[in-house]
Order: C-alpha cells, then sequence, then structure tokens
C-alpha cells in the first residue's frame, strides 16, 4: 500500500470508530461466484464476535469524512479542525479485496459525511458495492450506511447489492436533534426508515434480495438532556413502527473543540450497558420502556444494578413466582431467568411438579431467581420482603451466602 492510501486509510478508519451499529445478523447465506470472494454465514457477520464465539472483523471505514453537515456532536462537522481525507471508489473497492484476500477482513461497514449532496454520496456507496458483488465475485458480509435526504431510487439500488442497510437516528428526541443538527430532520429520517421497512417487507413477499440483514439505526447516550426512559421509548417506536434488527446505543464521547452546549464529561459506560440490558428487556421479556425505566429514578436505570433485578426489586408483591402454576409473562420477569429457561420450565412442569433440583438443571442462574420464586420443594420464606434483599444480591466482591 503506498503512503497516501495508508494516510487516508488511518483517517477514515479513525473517523468510523464512532459509529457503534456495525454489527451484523440474519445476513443470509450468498454463494460466491467460480473465482469469488468472500462468504457469508447464516448467523451474518459481527464487528467482534459471531454468536458461536467467533472472532471477525470488518472494514469499517468512511468513504470521506468531509461534511456539508454541522452537527455539534460530530468529529466530522463542517466546522471541526480535524484531518481530512477523501477515498475514491476504486480505492475502497481495492482495499476490501486486498485485505480479505489477505484474511485481515470478512466484510465491509462503509459510511461517510456528507460531500456535494446527498444523493451524490448515496451514488458513490452504491457503487462501491455493486462493483465488489459485480466485478469482483464479492460474497462476504456488506453493511451500506445510508443517506435519508437521497432519492428513493438510491436507497433501493443500496438494498440490492447491500446485507444490511442502516440510517442513524443519532439523538432520541426531536428537540435534541434540532438543538444539535439543525440541518437534519426527523421527519426527513423517519420517512426513510419507513420507506426502507417496505422494500424489505416486499422484498421478502417477493423472495428477492433486498437488504436481507434488515435495517439497524444508533443512537447517542448522554450529548443531550435525554432520559433512559426517553432513548427506551424512541428505539420502542423505532422496533415497532420500522422493524429494526437493533438499535445500537453509543455513550457520547468529548470531542475536541466542541461546542459549548454539548457535555464535558462523557456519560458513565455503564449507562450505555444498561441500556443494551433494557433494549434486550423491550425485545425478547415483554417489558414496555416505562416499566423498564421504572426501576431507576428520574427517568434512568440503575446503574449498579441490571434492569431487570432492579424492576423486580421495585416489584416485590409481585413476587414470588410458583414455576409450577405461574404464567410464561411472569416468569420471564424472574431474574436469572432466561427465555430459554422459561421455555423449558414451561415443558417440563406438563409432566411433573418442579422442584429446586429440577430448575438448577434447566437454569444456569438459580442464585439469583431463588428469592423470587416457588418451587414444589422450596418456599423463599419472605427473602423478597427483605430490606436488605438487594444486597445480598449485588455483593461487593465475596460471595453470596444467602443459601
Amino acid at each position: 500500500m503506498d503512503e497516501k492510501l495508508s494516510k487516508k486509510l488511518r483517517i477514515l478508519a479513525d473517523a468510523a470508530k464512532y459509529d457503534a451499529s456495525c454489527a451484523s445478523s440474519g445476513a443470509k447465506k450468498r454463494k460466491a461466484s467460480p473465482g469469488g470472494l468472500g462468504s457469508t454465514t447464516g448467523a451474518g457477520i459481527c464487528h467482534a464476535y459471531t454468536p458461536d464465539g467467533r472472532c471477525v472483523s470488518l472494514l469499517k471505514v468512511l468513504l470521506t469524512n468531509y461534511c456539508l453537515f454541522d452537527c455539534a456532536y460530530c468529529i466530522n462537522r463542517r466546522s471541526s479542525n480535524t484531518p481530512r481525507a477523501r477515498f475514491t471508489v476504486e480505492e475502497v473497492v481495492r482495499l476490501t479485496v486486498e485485505f480479505y484476500r489477505r484474511n485481515y477482513i470478512e466484510g465491509l461497514f462503509l459510511s461517510s459525511g456528507i460531500i456535494r449532496s446527498p444523493d451524490h454520496t448515496m451514488e458513490e456507496l452504491v457503487r462501491v458495492a455493486k462493483s465488489l458483488r459485480q466485478d469482483h465475485g464479492f460474497a462476504g458480509y456488506i453493511h451500506l450506511k445510508t443517506i435519508p435526504e437521497a432519492s428513493p431510487w438510491l436507497i433501493e439500488q443500496a438494498g440490492l447489492w447491500a446485507d444490511r442497510l442502516s440510517i442513524n437516528v443519532e439523538l432520541p428526541t426531536d428537540a435534541g436533534l434540532k438543538a444539535f443538527a439543525p440541518e437534519k430532520d426527523s421527519g426527513t429520517i423517519r420517512r426513510a426508515m419507513g420507506q426502507m421497512r417496505e422494500r424489505i417487507t416486499e422484498a421478502k413477499e417477493e423472495r428477492r434480495r433486498f437488504s436481507p440483514a434488515g435495517q439497524s439505526t444508533q443512537l447517542i447516550v448522554g450529548a443531550d438532556a435525554a432520559t433512559d426512559a426517553d432513548v427506551l421509548q424512541s428505539s420502542a417506536r423505532m422496533y415497532g413502527d420500522y422493524g429494526l434488527k437493533r438499535v445500537y446505543y453509543s455513550a457520547f464521547s468529548p470531542i475536541p473543540e466542541a461546542s459549548a452546549a454539548l457535555p464535558i464529561k462523557a456519560p458513565p459506560l455503564q449507562r450505555e450497558n444498561r441500556l443494551y440490558q433494557a433494549d434486550w428487556l423491550l425485545r425478547f421479556y415483554g417489558f414496555t420502556p416505562l416499566e423498564v425505566a421504572e426501576g431507576g429514578d428520574g427517568g434512568m436505570l440503575d446503574l449498579e444494578i441490571d434492569p431487570k433485578l432492579a424492576w423486580a426489586l421495585k416489584n416485590r408483591d409481585r413476587f414470588p413466582a410458583d414455576v409450577n402454576t405461574a404464567d410464561r409473562e411472569l416468569l420471564l420477569r424472574v431474574p436469572g431467568l432466561g427465555v430459554r429457561a422459561v421455555d423449558r420450565i414451561l415443558k417440563a412442569r406438563r409432566h411433573t411438579r418442579l422442584g429446586m433440583a429440577d430448575l438448577a438443571r434447566l437454569s444456569p442462574a438459580l442464585k439469583r431467581a431463588r428469592p423470587f420464586l416457588i418451587a414444589a420443594d422450596h418456599s423463599p420464606l419472605k427473602l423478597t420482603d427483605r430490606a436488605d434483599l438487594r444486597e445480598m444480591l449485588t455483593p461487593p466482591a465475596r460471595q453470596l451466602s444467602l443459601f
């Protein structure tokens, strides 16, 4: 690699690090043509690890970090003094192919600042994906970050060549977006996400290929005054309205020469982690955003314990739950019981009354669940009502001696 291209790569790979929404799941297997490159497993490719534990990597870059927009929270905003660079379409294609041949990567995540116009930028992103597929037989994973202001036809073209498309909402409330990114319009973003959902749904019904791994988005946490409840309500709306595969949460990172309106310090990273846990409760455990936020105070999640345990401790009147008679909805809210464990319990109790030995075989996290459960040979003996239950379940650095 020549020095000029190497310098561009350093700048544009560093500029892309703030985008968290580059993991993938659900990409269908694509057969490489004879002499072609790459492959995609049914589980897709993640930026760090696949569900089976394999460590994989994507070439994660921007086409350019020049940008017409001046979003206050963005290091690549128009008024920033950050070093600038721009790849040609051919350079990104070449890097992707050569890095794959050297076994450095298994796919490409490509985003860009807005140059000339949204349509021009989107057209260049599409050209990269189309060239990789058509000219080089590349069958690896491709994720394109789309431009909401671009024409629907260009978004349609992007979906033909990419495995996943995404549009970053960035801030969880319209007020936050208006304050920190006034050149962006929340209505335009929502319309683009809605159009993308329609195309994905139509393609599935017609059994043709269009962004088979769906669409995702990213929310920046801690850049504005939005509470965790605001963030989760925004996520729930997007899951419901646009059928998103994932919402990614990225803790705001202070940037050089930032606007005075932005916070000086980054929010605790634990806040980002708790939001991911809360997001899981929304998607798979039947919680509503307000129920999840109820476990904390003032619309913020409890940073010391996970959201499910926090909710259970504030709703002790719902427990203990009898594993032999309680419905699935209540069992899913027991700390320590996952979806698989609950389904196993429901299946096993059809044939016998379950005791604690049975539950130990069905759930690997029984210790946390015990104060909230009744079994054939176990009653929590008012443990659920103990004032120090929180401390007993979350010791600082010693093993539990509760049982």
